[in-house]
């Protein structure tokens, strides 16, 4: 019997450029890897395919949490979907817990894309991460 392909998520994180430190988080920390890899192992049992990938040549301004949403970018191209960012995907942010947000953005492109508004729809979602929302 063969086994069905994977669906392919990658999670792209930006560096961070703080204008105060109120919404600094550690990205590299040993919690964060943690929970990702957590995640990775949840999502892969469910048939989908989870990696990382950090950018460090682009980074952006923090001056609030809808910025720091604004650093992670889910890209699902079996979807149509490519550097879209977390705020783009979730909306407003509910307990304002990037991690919580991460995995809900990343199960919402992986079993409701079609949900996800287009990246060249005129509506303002997030400002200031070049993603075009």
């Amino acid at each position: 019997m063969a086994c069905k392909a994977l669906k392919q998520i990658t999670v792209t994180i930006l560096d961070q450029e703080h204008v105060r430190r109120d919404w600094w988080f550690d990205f590299d920390g040993e919690v964060f890897q943690r929970f990702f890899a957590d995640l990775t192992r949840e999502m892969r049992r469910l048939g989908v395919g989870l990696k990382q990938v950090r950018n460090r040549e682009i980074a952006i301004r923090i001056a609030s949490y809808a910025d720091l949403l604004n650093v992670v970018k889910i890209s699902s191209p079996d979807d149509g979907h490519s550097n879209q960012c977390v705020g783009h995907i979730i909306g407003q942010s509910e307990h304002l817990d990037i991690m919580e947000d991460i995995s809900d953005a990343v199960r919402r492109i992986a079993f409701a894309p079609e949900t996800i508004a287009p990246a060249g729809e005129f509506r303002k979602v997030c400002h200031n991460c070049g993603c075009g929302c």
